[in-house]
């Protein structure tokens, strides 16, 4: 979507918006509307701007996503907040879901049957985005296979599905990790606490790893993670005006690995065991890993970024955890002990720091 001539808006996993300047290549967090002027380094986010930036290409996560229109409310009216509220459930109690398909479908099977049905039929009506083929594959390869590939293996009695969707959002600070990398830029203050917040939490649950929760398992979905932060800088640095037909179409380069690798590492007695023994209910949920989680997901959160401030929604993800320890308590009888709440509690307060603290801090400076 352009923001002003030269300028686009794409999304990362988590539904923030990035954009891409007109006039530099620096890639900074995106107001979810036009209007936002380049800035110099200020107190309030403690990182610097885009004045002045070299013409060389270089890749910045600000990680401060706002917006300057007058003209975009920055309350949500009830039926927004609404709509908002639907895609962190969905998001967050995608968890449960993946573990009711692993009863019938192993892993890898799985996620290739959920890209194949993100990608068809959704790929005859939208146009493939104007990127690069080598972009679109390493986001479908990272995405596909890295993320959902090893999530789904950790996930098939490996991990809890709660914990899981609460060890997985550390892809936000190994997105951190990679733009700093990669522009140079050094971490800050903050940044460094809320990671020590969000590390105490996964060390709390390696020392209380037990029969379903397995250091494999925490190993994988940290893995996991990482392809998400990776292909989160792929869909910076490919900076599609349309995400949905982004996912989609990458999709295309998820299936054929993922269909090679259920053949190898699974094997086709395994693959027809497992579509022997999938019944509605199964399908059912891959459905909705395809349809519901990615094409709804994406297309409602982009539709709410396009008109709210990024700052009014994206703090609503940190509800994704919630949803998801909550629907696997529910759902599963997953067991919430003191240690998991604590755990629980650092890793949410350490993304909280990383999202809130900055605007918490231009508000003080502000009314000083």
């Amino acid at each position: 979507m352009p923001t002003r001539a030269g300028a686009q808006i794409v999304r990362d996993e988590a539904g923030s918006a990035l954009k891409v300047g007109a006039g530099d290549t620096a890639l900074r967090p995106a107001p979810a509307g036009p209007g936002r002027r380049n800035q110099k380094s200020d107190g309030a986010t403690g990182l610097p701007g885009t004045a002045g930036a070299s013409h060389k290409t270089r890749l910045r996560l600000d990680l401060i996503p706002a917006c300057d229109n007058p003209r975009m409310p920055a309350a949500l009216p009830l039926r927004h907040f609404l709509l908002a509220l639907a895609v962190v459930a969905v998001w967050g109690t995608n968890f449960v879901v993946i573990k009711l398909a692993l009863g019938h479908l192993p892993p890898l099977l799985f996620a290739a049957l959920r890209f194949c049905l993100v990608l068809v039929p959704a790929m005859f009506f939208l146009a493939r985005p104007a990127v690069r083929l080598g972009n679109l594959a390493l986001y479908g390869l990272l995405i596909g296979v890295g993320q959902f590939g090893l999530l789904y293996v950790a996930m098939n009695g490996h991990i809890s599905p709660g914990l899981a969707s609460l060890v997985i959002q550390v892809q936000v600070f190994f997105t951190i990790g990679l733009s700093m990398r990669l522009s140079g830029e050094r971490v800050r203050g903050f940044q460094w606490f809320a990671l020590l917040l969000a590390s105490a939490g996964i060390t709390v649950i390696i020392l209380h790893t037990d029969g379903t929760t397995t250091p494999l398992g925490l190993l994988l979905v940290l893995l996991a993670a990482l392809a998400w932060a990776g292909g989160n800088i792929a869909a910076i640095r490919g900076a599609p005006a349309n995400m949905v037909a982004y996912v989609v179409w990458s999709s295309a380069f998820a299936v054929p690995p993922l269909i090679a690798l259920t053949l190898f590492v699974e094997g086709w007695d395994a693959v027809a065991a497992g579509l022997q023994a999938a019944d509605a209910a199964t399908w059912a949920t891959v459905a909705w890993q395809s349809w519901a989680n990615s094409i709804f997901g994406y297309a409602a959160w982009g539709w709410l970024l396009a008109r709210h401030p990024a700052a009014t929604i994206t703090p609503m993800a940190l509800l994704i955890p919630v949803f998801g320890m909550g629907a696997s308590a529910l759902m599963l009888d997953e067991p919430l002990p003191p240690w998991k709440l604590a755990a629980a509690a650092l890793v949410m307060a350490g993304l909280a720091l990383n999202l809130l603290w900055p605007r918490v801090r231009a508000a003080l400076a502000r009314k000083g």
